[in-house]
């Protein structure tokens, strides 16, 4: 059964000393090497989960929205940009652009999500295991393992296969 919530949040904390040590045999190991690992383990995770069954990533993570997604978001929407800014984002710690609220108000409860063919390159990348440098990447990974339940199953996959 799919994991999520403070569930997953305990069980990630429970092993993160044992996936310390992994993502540190994953830094010794070249770019495509570490790109070959999470590709094919996305490839086979996410064959066995359906993202529906959780969407914890929008119900615990305000996405990033680039000027790109904002126009286009505002344009499905039927409203200005500087509607759409006002009325969805704020600037995070890092001075980044981000949805307002958690969950987004986007996520219907069904899990699917209403502006879908719309949605941020940062939500249609999640949880950005296919990204093509995952080595540059490999802190924000250790984090989503608390998040998503397919990074948890990956990394648990790789300790598995990187003994």
């Amino acid at each position: 059964m799919i994991k999520t919530g403070q569930e997953l949040v305990q069980l990630a904390q429970s092993k993160k000393k044992e996936h310390q040590q992994l993502f540190l045999q994953l830094q010794q190991l070249s770019h495509h090497d570490v790109n070959v690992l999470f590709y094919s383990s996305d490839e086979y995770i996410f064959h066995k989960i359906n993202c529906l069954d959780c969407a914890n990533c929008c119900k615990t993570t305000p996405a990033l929205i680039l000027e790109k997604d904002a126009k286009r978001i505002a344009k499905y929407l039927k409203i200005s940009i500087s509607e759409f800014y006002q009325k969805y984002t704020i600037k995070d710690e890092d001075k980044d652009i981000v949805f307002k609220k958690t969950p987004c108000v986007f996520l219907a409860e069904n899990n699917y999500c209403s502006i879908y063919e719309v949605r941020p390159e940062a939500c249609r990348e999640y949880p950005h295991t296919r990204h093509h440098k995952m080595k540059q990447i490999l802190d924000i990974t250790f984090k989503n393992r608390e998040i998503c339940p397919a990074v948890f199953d990956m990394v648990e996959m790789m300790k598995e296969d990187l003994g």
